[in-house]
């Protein structure tokens, strides 16, 4: 049989309020987020990758009319939304001109009584700051936390990305990929790639024989 074409289609994901679950592991951060009133105005949403942090920003951007910045192409000049999201703040480290981009945003948005969500990886020391200013002010700042998945949340970050990916998965087939595979957002969004790229590969839809082989490769040492 010949093997099945593919084409590398892009993936669109839905960054709506509804397309997100709220579980135990991340309903404290959704609270805290949603409040608003927070200290000083500025709050940390912390996480691991692909635990939802960027979806929760962009809802609560949407709803409050923020600007939404990449934490290494904050712009020099002032930003005059009401409300900013600069993303992935841990990512600029070192890197003197970004740190110093974001100190003047922060100072800036918070001056005019706006308000800052900023998202990372992890609580700001240990980012390796190298502003001391831009450190202390990241440590000051409250931080809400997306915990690691449950077994309801892993059931639905999977649901949402085989959706993002336009597959229709049997729910038998995501309750027995939570059972088995780790537990992680990070494994979940590479799961995912794997059996989408399987089923195109063979043309017809996810199963269950698919899954027993991504997950058997996954658990291979050095994969």
């Amino acid at each position: 049989m010949p093997r099945q074409l593919t084409f590398d289609l892009p993936v669109r994901p839905a960054l709506g309020r509804g397309d997100f679950f709220v579980s135990p592991a991340n309903a404290l951060a959704v609270a805290q987020v949603d409040a608003g009133d927070w200290p000083e105005g500025k709050l940390l949403l912390i996480g691991p990758e692909g635990a939802g942090k960027s979806h929760l920003a962009q809802v609560w951007a949407g709803e409050n009319d923020a600007a939404v910045l990449s934490a290494g192409a904050v712009p020099e000049e002032a930003v005059e939304a009401p409300a900013v999201v600069v993303e992935d703040a841990d990512r600029i480290a070192g890197d003197r001109a970004a740190e110093t981009a974001l100190f003047h945003l922060h100072n800036h948005v918070l001056a005019r009584g706006g308000r800052l969500l900023v998202t990372a990886a992890s609580p700001p020391r240990n980012w390796g700051l190298c502003l001391p200013d831009l450190a202390s002010r990241m440590e000051a700042t409250a931080v809400a936390e997306i915990a690691a998945p449950d077994d309801a949340l892993l059931a639905a970050v999977l649901v949402k990305l085989f959706a993002d990916r336009q597959i229709v998965v049997a729910p038998s087939l995501i309750q027995w990929l939570v059972r088995r595979m780790d537990r992680s957002f990070a494994s979940a969004r590479g799961l995912v790639a794997d059996l989408d790229a399987r089923a195109l590969a063979r043309g017809g839809p996810v199963t269950r024989e698919m899954a027993r082989d991504a997950l058997d490769l996954c658990s291979q040492p050095g994969s």
